[in-house]
């Protein structure tokens, strides 16, 4: 770990693109996650005032609610078309530009959220969500893309758990900035909606100083020389003809093989282990329970006594919590290995689960129960962010070569933009139906994902795309019995490949 942390210092050109794609990438994502609870009752009041206004007539409680619930969702369709879109457009155009680009539909929203008051307007607001969702859905996976693919086989680990380590540092921010004390108030909550706008142009003046993935550049381009010219300013002037000849084999093994599309990775049997691995990371890390927990700690935090009134600084905790366990993340990752922090991960969040709903059972009946309930919560916000959460979001830059990246990583975002949509329509009709034990739901994703990682999905520490590839072969042997095997990397005679899934 501390080989890795002094080899991340020697890199400051790094460092600058950590921050630099970070703030403009899978931050967005997250401040939009959180920072519509504060200003909900201002923007429903938004609503009524201006149905009143322009039409004289005075919207019904369930109306309002369901213009409400269409601000709220329409972000996920815009994420799911800028996920859709991204793949594309960052294998055609280039990750850098891409995000460059990006940025200017984060800009247009914040414009509409700023205007939508004075021009007493809540469909402004919807244009600027659905923009600010096309803005997240392309950079969830164009800068975990970028990110994971400028970084050296040594630092992948922590530079890929940083863009989690953005996301939610972007939801304690919208946390944060909504309190009555800063923007989450009825004359400034514009500003509140409006402050993805300076960030992205925070992104858009700097990203233009960073080179392009020295990955793209010669896997995709063929641009050997601008290959090695953005490797000396992103890793230095140390020696890295090691990475380079890696990433020549992985080349050499990809001439004559285009781009595949969503489809070609679906159908092919050769990555058959490796499309399931996503469709279960994905899925789960909607469904593992992390909304739920959220939703259920107002109610925990309320029975052990803290006022209401305090409730929302209270809150702050536990996305403090997520964010400061997100950051040692960062710090173990590359000593620990992510296949084991997976599987862990999905195990400890499953017993938490279940002790969370037994403590809510009781909570009644024993009066220092909520208590334990709190110090589950906590519990389970560690091992999330510590486990999934900081591992999931770069897993398809780790286990598919250049040729398939680009479509797995639209599976995998289109996968977590559905999960939140559908969690979004389906998780008030669960509550008010099974009320505290939804979270035995969770406890099932989370305990056949564990193990389901743990039975079927290798380590990846320090390995290359080629050695990962030829480890999931060996570990499920008929997968690529079909024949499908024109993507397949044949593997270099002098890279050794490790066969054991521990480490």
């Amino acid at each position: 770990m501390a080989h890795a942390l002094m080899l991340l210092l020697e890199s400051p050109v790094l460092i600058a693109a950590i921050f630099i794609s970070g703030i403009g990438g899978t931050f967005q994502f997250g401040f939009h996650i959180s920072v519509l609870t504060s200003p909900s009752p201002f923007i429903k009041e938004l609503v009524n005032t201006t149905c009143q206004q322009r039409y004289s007539i005075s919207l019904e409680q369930w109306e309002v609610t369901l213009i409400w619930s269409f601000i709220v969702s329409i972000f996920c369709i815009g994420g799911l078309l800028g996920t859709l879109c991204a793949g594309r457009l960052s294998s055609a155009y280039g990750r850098k530009r891409c995000l460059l680009l990006n940025n200017l539909f984060a800009i247009g929203g914040a414009g509409m959220m700023l205007l939508s008051k004075t021009a007493m307007s809540f469909e402004m607001i919807m244009v600027g969500r659905f923009l600010y969702g096309i803005n997240a859905g392309a950079s969830l996976s164009v800068h975990t893309m970028y990110l994971v693919e400028c970084a050296p086989k040594r630092l992948q680990g922590i530079v890929g758990v940083s863009v989690s380590t953005f996301l939610s540092m972007g939801k304690f921010s919208g946390q944060l900035l909504g309190i009555s004390e800063l923007l989450g108030t009825e004359d400034r909550w514009p500003w509140l909606l409006g402050f993805s706008g300076a960030t992205a142009l925070l992104q858009l003046i700097t990203l233009p100083f960073l080179p392009e993935s020295p990955k793209y550049l010669l896997l995709d381009r063929g641009d050997r020389q601008g290959c090695e010219k953005a490797i000396r300013r992103l890793w230095g002037n140390r020696d890295h003809s090691a990475e380079v000849e890696e990433m020549l084999v992985e080349h050499a093994s990809m001439k004559g093989v285009r781009s595949h599309t969503v489809l070609d990775l679906i159908l092919d049997q050769d990555v058959r282990w490796q499309f399931l691995t996503i469709l279960v990371a994905f899925t789960t890390l909607q469904f593992s329970g992390i909304n739920a927990v959220y939703l259920y700690s107002f109610d925990v935090f309320r029975t052990a006594g803290i006022p209401t009134h305090q409730l929302r600084h209270v809150a702050l905790g536990t996305g403090l919590c997520e964010v400061s366990t997100s950051m040692v993340c960062v710090m173990v990752i590359e000593s620990t290995g992510k296949r084991l922090m997976l599987y862990r991960g999905y195990l400890c969040m499953a017993v938490t689960l279940g002790l969370l709903t037994l403590t809510l059972y009781l909570q009644i009946q024993v009066s220092w129960m909520p208590y334990c309930s709190m110090l589950l919560i906590f519990i389970f916000i560690f091992f999330f962010s510590s486990g999934p959460a900081g591992v999931t979001v770069s897993l398809p830059g780790d286990i598919f070569n250049q040729s398939f990246k680009s479509a797995a990583y639209t599976i995998g975002c289109t996968l977590n933009w559905l999960g939140l949509f559908l969690l979004g329509l389906l998780f008030p009709v669960i509550v008010e139906n099974m009320d505290y034990f939804c979270f035995l739901i969770f406890f099932v994703f989370c305990f056949l994902s564990g193990m389901f990682v743990w039975y079927n999905v290798p380590e990846t520490k320090n390995r290359t795309v080629m050695e990962i590839t030829a480890e999931f072969q060996r570990m499920h042997p008929n997968s690529g019995s079909s024949g499908e095997g024109r993507s397949r990397p044949p593997e270099p005679r002098h890279i050794k490949t490790c066969t054991t899934t521990k480490f």
